[in-house]
């Protein structure tokens, strides 16, 4: 280890964290603005989501490419230029006057996010000792926490108060002081080797490939998946593009491979990369359905989504806090994922119970028990996936965990969303089947909210169409909860799936585990 980086590892922690609080801050506060940004722009819902999906799309194509770019430019250089690249695009968003200048500027923004929380990693687990990795992960996972959970607070409140643009300006201090912080302080890697080959094949498959899947991920719910040829052509694409990426980073003809595959042979980070894969689907995937249920069927306003959300933030950080404390004395992470992940299986059970009628407490409960579940997996899974790398592997890790992470995001909403969508018209259909059958209840029903009416001044052809409209409404509402409730129950049953995996995690030696922080 340098001296220079040991003697200021706790100034580059902290820049660190600043760092990947930039791409959490980033992903949280803007989601919450789209609705307003599209009324501004004049923009649809399925044009506006292009402006997560441009963020997306490009991001998960460079993800994979930050160990080599690393290597390539220098691990100082390339964090420096990423966290440049980050805030210039985002500050253009802002500035931005059409929705395809902000697609575009998104696009630049998710290539700079990339490195942002991979490359922290694999540093933090290089310049801090053994016996510090548990206390500094649980630093550097309280430091990320921390973002998410105001995150969508800070973003409605903006929302609510002011205008969209201004979402794209807050992150300012945070990165200058992050920059600086990187630039006076951190050092490139001492296992760090100068690439100077550039893997050409390996590059294009990856961005054909890549590119394809999430696009085929985002947009294939409005297109109705393979029924539409485009969207056909591209999953083509990406099952032969991957395929051939895979098989040409495995070749021995490829001697410096953008993306070491060969690291999966560790057996800790293989089955880190499972889980992973399945924190991204219940992590992203509940952050997106339930913003959606409680705005669309419980009326909540954005604000007031956000401070729904805090209480679970703050559970999770008191998940992280214990953790840390007892991965510090060496307990066995694998027990805390398990009890985590049974943590939150309860309480997707107890979100998949909620009803039209619930209020901001009944959710607030398990979203709570949630945050819990979340903490107690974050740290543990990190500190197993890297545990028994070294050196270069680490970075390469770092790439291919924060990889599945986002790829299990994606794959969590394209999924939920299309799950929803079917299950609303599944339930729907089940309740117009049972009521309009002669039903003697609905007929007082119907025929009591046009009395209402017509004692309002209604005619009778007009109060009987009204009543009808309202109790058509009400189905309505009912089919969506019931179809929100089985995606909770849908996310839930993804941690029970993947349990086995824990088992094929290996235990790191006592002193701590050479993991990385958390993730979003």
């Amino acid at each position: 280890m340098a001296p220079e980086v040991n003697a200021h590892r706790w100034w580059i922690l902290i820049g660190l964290i600043m760092a990947a609080a930039l791409e959490i801050l980033d992903t949280t506060v803007v989601n919450v603005s789209l609705p307003q940004m599209a009324g501004n722009l004049g923009a649809s819902t399925d044009e506006i989501a292009w402006v997560s999906t441009g963020y997306i799309l490009s991001n998960v194509i460079v993800l994979p490419m930050t160990a080599w770019l690393s290597g390539r430019f220098g691990r100082k250089r390339y964090l420096m230029v990423s966290i440049i690249i980050f805030n210039i695009a985002r500050f253009m968003c802002g500035l931005s006057g059409s929705l395809g200048e902000i697609v575009f500027w998104r696009l630049i923004q998710g290539a700079g996010g990339a490195a942002l929380i991979s490359t922290a990693q694999s540093t933090i687990v290089e310049i801090f000792p053994r016996n510090q990795t548990a206390m500094v992960q649980s630093l550097f996972g309280l430091g990320l926490i921390v973002t998410p959970t105001l995150g969508p607070l800070l973003g409605g409140y903006i929302t609510d108060n002011y205008s969209w643009r201004t979402v794209f300006f807050i992150h300012v201090p945070l990165a200058i002081a992050s920059l600086t912080m990187v630039g006076l302080f951190l050092q490139d890697s001492i296992h760090q080797k100068r690439v100077n080959t550039v893997d050409v094949p390996g590059i294009l498959m990856l961005a054909a490939g890549m590119g394809s899947l999430q696009y085929v991920l985002e947009e294939g719910e409005r297109y109705m998946w393979f029924d539409d040829a485009w969207i056909a052509r591209l999953t083509v694409v990406a099952v032969v593009a991957l395929s051939g990426f895979i098989y040409w980073e495995l070749s021995p003809r490829n001697k410096a491979p953008i993306l070491d595959l060969r690291v999966l042979k560790d057996r800790g980070l293989s089955a880190a990369v499972v889980l992973g894969l399945v924190l991204g689907f219940g992590l992203y995937g509940g952050v997106f359905i339930y913003p959606l249920f409680v705005q669309t069927i419980l009326g909540f306003t954005p604000t007031a989504t956000g401070l729904a959300l805090l209480p679970g933030g703050i559970a999770t950080a008191v998940g992280v806090i214990f953790c840390g404390r007892l991965l510090s004395r060496g307990f066995d992470p694998r027990i805390l994922i398990i009890v985590g992940m049974i943590i939150y299986i309860a309480a997707m059970w107890m979100l998949g119970h909620l009803t039209p009628q619930s209020g901001q407490s009944d959710t607030q409960l398990g979203l709570l028990v949630r945050g819990l579940g979340l903490g107690l997996v974050f740290i543990p899974i990190s500190t197993t996936a890297f545990a028994s790398l070294k050196g270069a592997q680490i970075a390469q890790g770092a790439a291919l965990y924060n990889l599945m992470r986002q790829l299990g995001g994606s794959f969590g909403i394209a999924i939920l969303t299309t799950y929803v969508t079917n299950m609303t018209q599944f339930h729907r259909y089940n309740l117009v089947s049972s009521l309009y059958q002669g039903n003697v209840t609905l007929d007082q029903r119907i025929n009591g909210i046009a009395g209402g009416l017509l004692s309002k001044g209604y005619s009778h052809d007009a109060a009987h169409a009204a009543a009808l409209g309202i109790v058509s409404h009400t189905v309505q509402a009912q089919a969506m909860t019931m179809a929100y409730n089985n995606a909770f129950i849908l996310l839930g049953l993804s941690f029970l799936i993947a349990t086995p995996a824990v088992l094929l995690l290996r235990r790191p030696k006592k002193g701590g585990g050479a993991g990385a922080g958390a993730a979003h």
